[in-house]
């Protein structure tokens, strides 16, 4: 690990501030990915800045009837708070999918969303990785590419978010509010928020420099039967190979977001629009122009496989 410096932070100004005039700064809260990935020399921020002291630690109504969970509001927290579990069934089920225990106890929601891919390439600095070297090639593309993305990827990334959480607020249309340096707000839709990799896989979300998530909104409660379906390859502390989150009403109508399958949870309203019409026609819509490999083409029909599953179960 290389040499940093450090501070501590008690209000979202400060925080920001610092961030502003420290080049090479990183906002830490949890650590839980951040301190991995700056063991392996592939994440060597200069400064770190702990918020922990700025109080994002409450899951509140909003005033529209929705939830308003600060960003530095635990997994675990989150997963057993009585509002979720009664009212945004989906978000639980997927936290408690995630990671172990230990890491539910540290990591937080902004950390969630910001997570790293897991793709082995990404994590070896002796490979060829777009995203963590613009511009050296991606060594999965003639790879390992099992775990590895089926839609949404690009000549220049194959990587998988690895986030369940994300899913889930995916599917729930979650909203993300920030602040940045000279106190500015705004808020972003977290369809706009993960970016797909294109010619900038290096780009992997809205977050402009210095830019501090403050907290995630949940919309009013939609009601319905609420799944979260992971297919993993071993039964715990194991990134999905697909997952399903799906909100699913009386009638047949609802939403469906994946995880496991693409650079960011993978969500299409006109795949929304199918879900009367059964699986196939809600994979058809999900994975048109989908680009599998040879070793992950199977994730086509797991994906259908598992929707199918879910689709079944919201009926029963």
């Amino acid at each position: 690990m290389r040499a940093f410096s450090y501070e501590r932070v008690s209000s979202p100004a400060q925080a920001v501030n610092a961030a502003s005039r420290t080049p090479d700064a990183r906002f830490i809260a949890g650590g839980t990915n951040l301190l991995d990935l700056m063991k392996l020399e592939i994440e060597t921020p200069a400064h770190l800045i702990d918020v922990n002291g700025l109080g994002f630690d409450r899951i509140e109504p909003t005033r529209e009837g929705g939830l308003r969970i600060g960003a530095l509001v635990r997994n675990t927290d989150l997963a057993a708070d009585a509002r979720v579990r009664r009212d945004y069934g989906v978000l639980s089920r997927a936290l408690l999918a995630g990671a172990s225990a230990q890491l539910r106890n540290k990591a937080t929601t902004a950390g969630n969303l910001l997570q790293r891919t897991r793709c082995p390439y990404f994590y070896d600095t002796n490979q060829a990785c777009n995203k963590r070297k613009p511009g050296s090639g991606c060594a999965a593309m003639g790879g390992i590419s099992r775990q590895l993305a089926v839609v949404g990827a690009s000549d220049a990334c194959i990587a998988t978010h690895p986030s369940d959480m994300a899913v889930a607020m995916r599917a729930l249309d979650a909203t993300i509010e920030t602040i940045r340096p000279g106190g500015v707000r705004r808020t972003i839709p977290i369809a706009d928020f993960h970016k797909l990799p294109g010619a900038t896989p290096q780009v992997e979300n809205a977050l402009a420099p210095g830019e501090l998530i403050t907290s995630v909104t949940l919309p009013p409660p939609v009601g319905g039967k609420h799944i979260y379906q992971k297919v993993h390859d071993r039964a715990s502390y194991a990134f999905a190979l697909v997952s399903v989150a799906a909100i699913v009403q009386r009638d047949g109508t609802g939403r469906v977001a994946l995880g496991g399958v693409a650079p960011k949870p993978w969500r299409l309203e006109s795949a929304d629009a199918q879900m009367p019409r059964g699986a196939s026609a809600v994979a058809a819509a999900l994975f048109a122009g989908a680009r599998p490999t040879g070793q992950n083409e199977f994730k086509l029909t797991l994906a259908e496989r598992t929707l199918d599953a879910v689709l079944t179960e919201a009926r029963s």
